[in-house]
C-alpha cells in the first residue's frame, strides 16, 4: 500500500479535512463524513477485491488495514457511548440537584417533609405587636417559616393609584393605606430578632428592586416572588445574582409566561408554587392537578399557595406532591383588612400542619408489602396461601 493512500486513509479515519487539504484534496466535511461511513461499513465486513485493487495493496496489507480500522472504529464508537452516558449522568445529577433546594437548614423537595409557610403578609395591619403574635402562632402550630410582603410604595403603585380615595384607619387615600401597612427597618429588626430566638425561618416577597436591597441585609434564607411579579423581568434579573433560593408563585400566569420566568431566573435553587389568585378561591378554581403539570414541565420542587377557605384542599395538594405549602394566617378573620377573610386562624393552622404530617406518614414509600401487623390477621383469616 503506497504512502499517499495510507495518509489519505488515516486522514479519513481521523476525519481531518485539514490533513486532506494538505495532501491536495479539497474535500468538504460532509464528503468526509460519507467517506468515513463507507470505511466504517468496510470495517464491518463488506470487503471486496476491487477495494484492494483501488488501494494497490496485498491481501495481507488489506487485512491489516481493515483490522486497524476496525479497532479505531470501535474505539470511536465506545467514545461516543461514553460521552452519551456522561451527558445522561450529568443531566440526571443536575435534575436531582434541582429537585432539592435548601432553605436555611431545611432540605425542600420530593422525599423531604413538606415545608409549611404561614404568610403573615399585611395581616399585621401595620402593628409589629400583631406581627409577633402571628409569628408565635405559626411557631406553635409547627410551621417552618413565616412570610411578609415588602414594597416600595411609590415604585409599585402609580401616583394616580395612590391618590385614589380610600377610607381606612390610616387616612383617606389608597396611598395612606399602603404606606400605613409597610414596615420599616425598626419593625423588621424586631421581627428578625424574634424569629431567630423562636427558631423559625422568615422571609418576604419583594415587589421591587429597592425592596430586595432593603431586605437583603437580614440574610433571609430565601426570597419570594409574588404572582403579580412573575412577568417583571427587571425584578427577576435582580434576583439571578443573589445566590439565594427563589420561591415563585404562578397565579394568573400561563405556561408560556412561566416558561419565560424560569428561563430568566434559571432552574437552579428555584421552587414553583401552583396558585390561583382569587380571594377567596373557589374549590372548582383550584386545579390542583396543575401541581403535577409543573413538576413534569420544569423538574424543580413544586408547592402550593392557597387562598381558599378551609384546609382540605391544601392537604390534598400535599397528597398530590406539593413539597411546599403556603397559607395566609390571621389572629381573627373578622379583623380589618383585605386578606383577613381568606386566612386561617391559629387553631385552623394547627389542624392544617397536623393533617399534612398525617398525610405524609400515610403516603409511605409506595413499596407493596405485607405489614408486620397484618401477619396475625392473615394467619387467622386466609384459608389458602399461594
Amino acid at each position: 500500500m503506497n504512502s499517499s493512500v495510507k495518509q489519505i486513509t488515516l486522514a479519513i479515519i481521523n476525519r481531518s479535512t485539514a490533513r486532506l487539504h494538505n495532501l491536495g484534496l479539497n474535500i468538504s466535511a460532509e464528503e468526509l463524513q460519507v467517506m468515513y461511513d463507507e470505511i466504517g461499513t468496510a470495517w464491518a465486513g463488506e470487503y471486496n477485491d476491487s477495494e484492494m485493487a483501488d488501494y494497490e495493496e496485498t491481501p495481507e496489507e488489506y487485512a491489516a488495514r481493515i483490522e486497524d480500522g476496525r479497532r479505531v472504529y470501535e474505539a470511536h464508537q465506545q467514545e461516543i457511548q461514553y460521552e452519551k452516558h456522561k451527558k445522561w449522568a450529568l443531566n440526571m445529577a443536575t435534575e436531582a440537584r434541582r429537585m432539592s433546594v435548601k432553605i436555611g437548614n431545611t432540605d425542600v423537595g420530593p422525599g423531604h417533609p413538606c415545608y409549611i409557610i404561614a404568610e403573615i403578609g399585611i395581616n399585621h395591619n401595620g402593628s409589629v405587636e400583631t406581627a409577633l403574635q402571628l409569628v408565635a402562632a405559626a411557631k406553635a402550630a409547627g410551621c417552618n417559616a413565616v412570610k411578609f410582603q415588602k414594597r416600595t410604595v411609590d415604585v409599585v403603585y402609580t401616583a394616580e393609584e395612590l391618590a385614589r380615595p380610600r377610607e381606612s384607619v390610616y387616612g383617606h387615600t389608597n396611598g395612606d393605606l399602603k404606606r400605613g401597612l409597610e414596615f420599616g427597618l425598626d419593625e423588621y429588626t424586631s421581627i428578625d430578632e424574634y424569629c431567630q430566638a423562636a427558631g423559625i425561618d422568615w422571609f418576604a416577597s419583594c415587589w421591587d428592586a429597592a425592596s430586595i436591597e432593603f431586605m437583603y441585609p437580614f440574610d433571609m434564607p430565601c426570597i419570594k416572588v409574588a404572582s403579580a411579579s412573575l412577568t417583571d423581568d427587571d425584578l427577576l434579573l435582580n434576583l439571578c445574582y443573589r445566590e439565594k433560593p427563589v420561591i415563585l408563585s404562578t397565579g394568573m400566569s400561563t405556561l408560556e409566561q412561566i416558561d419565560h420566568a424560569v428561563d430568566v431566573l434559571g432552574a437552579d435553587n428555584l421552587i414553583l408554587l401552583h396558585c390561583v389568585s382569587t380571594y377567596p378561591a373557589y374549590n372548582n378554581e383550584l386545579n390542583l392537578r396543575a401541581i403535577q403539570t409543573l413538576k413534569d414541565r420544569y423538574h424543580v420542587p413544586v408547592g402550593y399557595s392557597g387562598h381558599e377557605l378551609g384546609i382540605a384542599s391544601t392537604v390534598a395538594a400535599v397528597a398530590l406532591g406539593a413539597c411546599v405549602v403556603e397559607r395566609h394566617i390571621t389572629l381573627d378573620r373578622t379583623m380589618w383588612g383585605s386578606d383577613q377573610s381568606a386566612s386561617l386562624e391559629p387553631d385552623e393552622l394547627k389542624e392544617l400542619v397536623r393533617d399534612i404530617r398525617f398525610v405524609e406518614s400515610a403516603l409511605g414509600d409506595g413499596v407493596k408489602r405485607v405489614m408486620e401487623r397484618e401477619v396475625p390477621v392473615m394467619e387467622k383469616l386466609r384459608r389458602a396461601t399461594a
